[in-house]
């Protein structure tokens, strides 16, 4: 078998699959809480966030680029300290990067606490990356008069449709990617920036998706493919759903996959993450009605005194 080393800092490498082996047991360690410290998540959207990564000492580092040349540090994942470490990505991405407002974003509470008592960062949260928190009891039973609606819907969809739910293998790849597919053309993904790269993630699922290791649900009607989701364990008590896409000509399909995955997958895992909303309002709308538990915050973080990003240079 092949040896990987690891790129050392400031030497970003770019993301690829046979690194997993190297950087899975280093986030499975910290334990994260916020949805982007999985390997699957980093590695199918390495594309449209232009992720790179490399270790300083024992840290993960994970820097990204946009098309416009803007790079942004991630949150180094390791023990504590991380102050001297995140100074000096700062510090790094000005001097030698080029970034007149450079920037550490996507930090976790966890990051944002041991960098709370700092007199030279300033932190604020990002509530467009907080990601939503939900028991998998909830999502799986929807009881109660806070998912009377959710019931609703999951009814009808029982009653419209004969359905079987299968767990996702190989042979249900090629039709799931169909329907991402029609999805996108649908809803023109080549003429929106943020569509065009979700899609590019969902083609990396499923095109990796044996690689990853990844779990995943679909659900079908007549023998085809109307639904289909990926996720994974973040930490050892939280799912996190990384894909989830239905045929939106049938009503309710989302709302079954959804159940369906969660109680046929991982009933015995206590909470599930759906990631976060992206400040968009019919997306925050739809999260927020499944009554999550909480919200898992993000900041970030910048050097006081520098520009803000996106102001004045």
């Amino acid at each position: 078998m092949t040896s990987v080393s690891f790129p050392r800092f400031p030497d970003f490498q770019p993301l690829a699959v046979e690194h997993q082996d190297l950087i899975r047991p280093r986030l499975w360690d910290y334990q994260p809480q916020t949805s982007e410290l999985s390997f699957t998540n980093l590695f199918i959207w390495r594309r449209p966030h232009g992720l790179s990564w490399c270790m300083a000492g024992d840290h993960l580092l994970f820097l990204s680029r946009s098309p416009k040349g803007e790079v942004q540090a991630w949150p180094p994942v390791g023990p504590p300290p991380r102050l001297p470490l995140v100074r000096r990505l700062l510090e790094w991405l000005k001097e030698e990067q080029g970034q007149p407002a450079p920037v550490l974003t996507r930090a976790d509470a966890r990051l944002a606490q041991e960098l709370a008592e700092a007199p030279e960062f300033e932190i604020s949260p990002q509530r467009e990356h907080f990601d939503y928190l939900y028991a998998t009891a909830d999502l799986i039973q929807l009881a109660g008069r806070r998912f009377h609606d959710k019931r609703n819907h999951l009814n009808a969809f029982r009653r419209a449709y004969r359905f079987a739910y299968a767990p996702m293998t190989e042979l249900h790849l090629p039709a799931c990617r169909e329907l991402a597919e029609a999805w996108c053309r649908l809803r023109r993904c080549d003429e929106d920036l943020s569509l065009a790269g979700e899609w590019e993630a969902v083609r990396q699922a499923l095109t990796h998706f044996t690689a990853l290791g990844l779990t995943g649900g679909v659900l079908l009607i007549e023998g085809r493919v109307a639904a289909f989701t990926l996720g994974e364990l973040l930490n050892r008590e939280t799912v996190v759903i990384h894909i989830e896409k239905a045929d939106p000509e049938i009503k309710g399909a989302y709302t079954a996959i959804n159940q369906q995955f969660l109680e046929h997958a991982w009933p015995q895992v206590p909470f599930v993450n759906r990631e976060q909303d992206l400040g968009e309002p019919g997306l925050r709308t739809a999260k927020l009605s499944y009554n999550p538990v909480r919200l898992v915050e993000k900041f970030q973080v910048r050097l006081k005194g520098e520009p803000r990003p996106g102001g004045p240079r």
